[in-house]
Formats: structure tokens, C-alpha cells, sequence
């Protein structure tokens, strides 16, 4: 890998987001991924109870919002820590890439990672993930996420100049606090954003008996990780 020239990531506007998976499937459609591996996920945090009141329920402090996650190109990434054969690095622009050369599939960076970001299979007997859509930025486009969100939730650049445009948090439950990886990630956060390691909510579309593998077990690490 080349010697870093900056720091690319993703800036996401929970109060815009509707949870559509648009941004979900763009990716998985882009980059042509198997049934049960997806590099883009949905999360939705909600919380809150219900009383009954005479022949209702009545709602008592419900929410809930959701967080589009992908690789958030850390600035101290775990997974490039944990890995054996040197696999895993950051190219100039920042962004954290697999070379499926070096990879051995041993899945030592998806237990490192607190996103369950790195995922085996897809190429071969390796691990796999986002990177950022470096084909379409060497052409001049953008990442096919955030083309495909229909509320321009998504957007992405040097991760230092969009917090200078943007007054946002690096991270929300259920996030981990930035401090274990400083993830290149800055989110707009919902009115009913809770900060990490203080949320009173929970996952509520955690992958069911059909999921894939460890791959898809990314929220419920998020969710433990704090």
C-alpha cells in the first residue's frame, strides 16, 4: 500500500433515512453479491413500551431510526491489525482494502472488526467488503450507495472536509464509540439519536434463522461492542 494522503468516508443523515435498502441493494446489485453477503446493511435501533389503557395500547416513549452501515474506512482499523499475511491495508485516499492474493479467508479481521464489516466469501475463499466503489471514483463517479438513496441520505468525501461542511456525530447507538477504530464515518443524527454506550433501544431487524454464516451477524456486534 501507498503512504496516506487522506482520509475518505461516508457521511450518512439519519434524520433523512426511511430505511428503504436502496443503498443495500445498490451495492449488492454493483458488485454482483451472493444471497447472504451484503457490504451495505440496514440497521434499525428503536425502542420504547406499550401500556394498556382500557381496550388500547398506548404507546410510551417508541422510537426509532436507522443506520445505513458499510466499512467505515477507520483511521485505525482492527482489521488490518488482526490479520496474519499483511492482507489488509489503506491505500493513499484512506479507504481499507482487501488484497485477495495475500488473503487466506482464516476470518481473523471479521472478529476484529466491531462493524462485522469483513465478510467471507463472494471471491473465492477470501474475505470481502466495501471499498468505498473505488472503480467508479476513478472514473469521476460516486459510490453506487449513495447514488441509489432516493432521500440523498448518503453522501461521501474526505471525511475532515465534511465535517467542516456538516455539524454532525461520529457515532450514534449502536455504534461503538469512534475511540476503538476512529472510523471515517459522521453522522446527521435523528431526532431521537442516542449516543453510544447510552442507548435505551435495541436492534430491531437482526438476521433471522436463514442468514448466511458469521457474515450476517454484523448488527448484533455492533450492538455488543461498546
Amino acid at each position: 500500500m501507498s503512504k496516506q494522503q487522506q482520509q475518505l468516508g461516508f457521511l450518512f443523515d439519519s434524520s433523512a433515512c426511511i430505511g428503504c435498502k436502496a443503498c443495500q441493494t445498490a451495492c449488492k446489485d454493483k458488485n454482483d453479491l451472493p444471497v447472504g453477503l451484503n457490504w451495505r446493511r440496514i440497521v434499525e435501533y428503536s425502542g420504547g413500551d406499550w401500556e394498556e389503557d382500557g381496550e388500547h395500547m398506548v404507546p410510551i416513549d417508541v422510537f426509532a431510526y436507522y443506520l445505513s452501515i458499510s466499512c467505515q474506512h477507520c483511521a485505525e482499523p482492527a482489521c488490518m491489525a488482526a490479520c496474519p499475511t499483511t492482507a489488509i491495508g489503506k491505500e493513499e485516499d484512506g479507504t481499507v482494502v482487501v488484497d485477495l492474493e495475500k488473503c487466506m479467508g482464516c476470518q481473523y479481521c471479521s472478529w476484529a472488526c466491531p462493524y462485522g464489516t469483513p465478510q467471507f466469501s463472494g471471491f473465492g475463499e477470501c474475505m470481502s467488503k466495501c471499498d468505498l466503489c473505488a472503480d467508479l471514483r476513478s472514473i469521476g463517479e460516486n459510490p453506487a450507495c449513495v447514488d441509489a438513496c432516493p432521500l440523498r441520505a448518503l453522501d461521501w468525501g474526505d471525511i475532515n472536509e465534511l465535517e467542516q461542511k456538516h455539524e454532525g456525530l461520529r457515532a450514534v447507538e449502536p455504534l461503538p464509540e469512534r475511540g476503538h477504530t476512529e472510523p471515517s464515518l459522521l453522522v446527521i443524527p435523528h431526532h431521537h439519536s442516542q449516543l453510544p454506550g447510552q442507548g435505551t433501544g435495541a436492534i430491531a431487524n437482526l438476521p433471522g434463522p436463514g442468514a448466511r454464516g458469521k457474515s450476517e451477524l454484523g448488527p448484533t456486534k455492533i450492538r455488543e461492542v461498546k
